[in-house]
């Protein structure tokens, strides 16, 4: 899941960014609201995180732009502790749901989850063969049994049980996991996949190497 903070405070933005990367998103941040209308408008990103009070184009203007490119990406919005107007104004332009300032990181965590439960069409869980993957909680378990991943081996793994049985190229994971100005190339990407490989082996499930091309989360076998 790929986090867009626009918050144009360095620290707030700084804690945000940690904390998020801890629960296993990867976040990039914007301080201005013109490179947040510039970013939505050019990537895909699954949930932002918009000050209200940015420089060079307020948070309600880059709200309204986006909702008139027809975008449904889920926004949350930061506001002041008594800016009750400028939260009715966000809500009513398309805003998913609101903080004010100050917060608890604790609490922003708990509404991510939230708006990353309300965008399920499905169940959140994910299951392929003994494998089950909550994509809300960050938690995969074989057989019941909680497996250690790390934040990016959690990321790689949503991605492929999203397409089991369908190859995913080496690109595509670069492009679905890393963060603006980080340096991950195709080569770390294996390695990466070579580390989940081997903790999802005991449980059978196999994800197959495509040469040249990528990887693919192999269907498991029906008896």
């Amino acid at each position: 899941m790929r986090i867009l903070v626009a918050e144009d405070d360095a620290v707030l933005a700084e804690g945000l960014r940690c904390s998020l990367r801890e629960a296993g998103y990867a976040v990039n941040c914007v301080r201005t609201g013109a490179e947040a209308d510039s970013a939505t408008a050019s990537s895909e990103f699954d949930l932002l995180i918009l000050d209200l009070g940015l420089p060079k184009m307020g948070g309600l203007e880059v709200l309204r732009r986006l909702r008139a490119r027809q975008s449904r990406l889920p926004v949350l919005i930061l506001t002041a502790m008594d800016g009750v107007n400028d939260r009715v104004r966000g809500l009513d332009l398309g805003a998913d749901d609101y903080l004010a300032k100050p917060f608890a990181l604790a609490e922003l965590e708990a509404r991510v989850r939230a708006l990353a439960r309300r965008g399920q069409t499905g169940s959140p869980v994910l299951r392929h063969g003994t494998l089950s993957y909550d994509t809300v909680g960050k938690v995969a378990r074989i057989e019941g049994e909680m497996v250690e991943l790390s934040a990016r081996e959690l990321a790689l793994l949503e991605i492929l049980l999203q397409r089991p049985g369908c190859m995913v190229s080496k690109e595509h994971l670069v492009d679905s996991v890393c963060e603006w100005g980080e340096e991950v190339s195709t080569n770390a990407i294996e390695v990466y996949i070579h580390r989940l490989r081997k903790k999802l082996d005991r449980g059978g499930v196999k994800i197959v190497t495509i040469r040249g091309l990528g990887y693919c989360l192999e269907r498991p076998q029906t008896h």
